[in-house]
């Protein structure tokens, strides 16, 4: 659990650079958009960010801060898929995992989603900006870091011996011959626990 926390962390404070740098996400976002002559719809997945990056980004400032939020998605993704490894879940933090990797699906429509309080982002645009181009996607980090949060919350209050690091199937006749045990044709599972 603390290594999730420190990786937490870390990607807290990418954030918080990137965060800083919100008005220079939204220049680089308008000028790919203009490049790509895709002006009309708005930003509404990370598929159609790293699309601008690729192909419509002339400039290493708008190429930098696109990345920026692409490794920041990155990185809470793979978040995700240890968090489902290290708890083998309920029906809480089941609920709140699938409900971060659907944000965080590159083909996820993003449009509709908005940062509450105590975020700010929205805040920042421009009424036009925030309802009809940027809005989302300036929300899906915060809302996920949001997830990710509740879902440590939730696992911290479980008994200890539900947290795994690893689980391991193992047949039962590999485990037998290790432990010199007489053979049973049952599977077994077999868990490392914290």
């Amino acid at each position: 659990m603390n290594e999730v926390k420190e990786t937490l962390r870390n990607i807290e404070q990418n954030y918080r650079l990137f965060q800083q740098q919100q008005f220079t996400f939204i220049t680089a976002l308008q000028r790919t958009r203009e490049n790509a002559h895709d002006m009309i719809r708005p930003v509404a997945s990370i598929r159609q960010v790293q699309s601008y990056m690729d192909h419509h980004c002339n400039n290493s400032t708008d190429r930098h801060i696109l990345s920026m939020f692409l490794n920041i998605c990155n990185d809470l993704s793979k978040l995700c898929q240890n968090l489902e490894t290290l708890h083998p879940g309920n029906s809480v933090t089941n609920g709140i995992l699938e409900r971060c990797k659907l944000l965080l699906s590159h083909s996820n429509d993003l449009s509709a989603i908005r940062a509450k309080y105590p975020h700010d982002v929205v805040n920042h645009l421009s009424c036009n900006e925030a309802k009809n181009h940027y809005g989302g996607v300036v929300s899906l980090i915060p809302v996920v870091l949001d997830c990710v949060k509740e879902w440590v919350a939730h696992t911290e209050k479980l008994p200890r011996h539900m947290l795994c690091n690893v689980v391991k199937f193992i047949p039962m006749q590999k485990a037998q011959k290790q432990l010199s045990v007489s053979p049973n044709p049952k599977i077994t599972f077999r868990a490392t626990c914290v």
